[in-house]
């Protein structure tokens, strides 16, 4: 009953090949996935679709900023508008 049959091994060996080889399909079904989304998101930050994007349309593109004087606030170097103080140095 509990004894070795080659049916017994047969079967053995077909469901460790059966698993072996779904471990692999599933891990390269993974890979593939990955790679289009990663594909994907390359091709919307390229054309400047998708979310996250500045309000020039470009992703990815550092801007240099400013302390304004008065407030002490960080602002854009280029396109900064005013504040509301009196005293602020941009137009606004």
């Amino acid at each position: 009953m509990f004894g070795f049959s080659i049916q017994k091994l047969l079967f053995t060996v077909a469901a460790i090949f059966v698993v072996w080889y779904g471990f692999k399909w599933v891990g390269r079904m993974k890979k593939v996935r990955e790679r289009e989304a990663r594909d994907r998101l390359r091709r919307q930050a390229g054309t400047g679709g998708g979310a996250g994007n500045s309000e020039s349309g470009e992703s990815g593109v550092a801007e240099e900023m400013v302390e304004c004087q008065t407030c002490g606030a960080f602002v854009a170097a280029t396109g900064a508008k005013s504040c509301g103080k009196e005293e602020c140095p941009y137009p606004g």
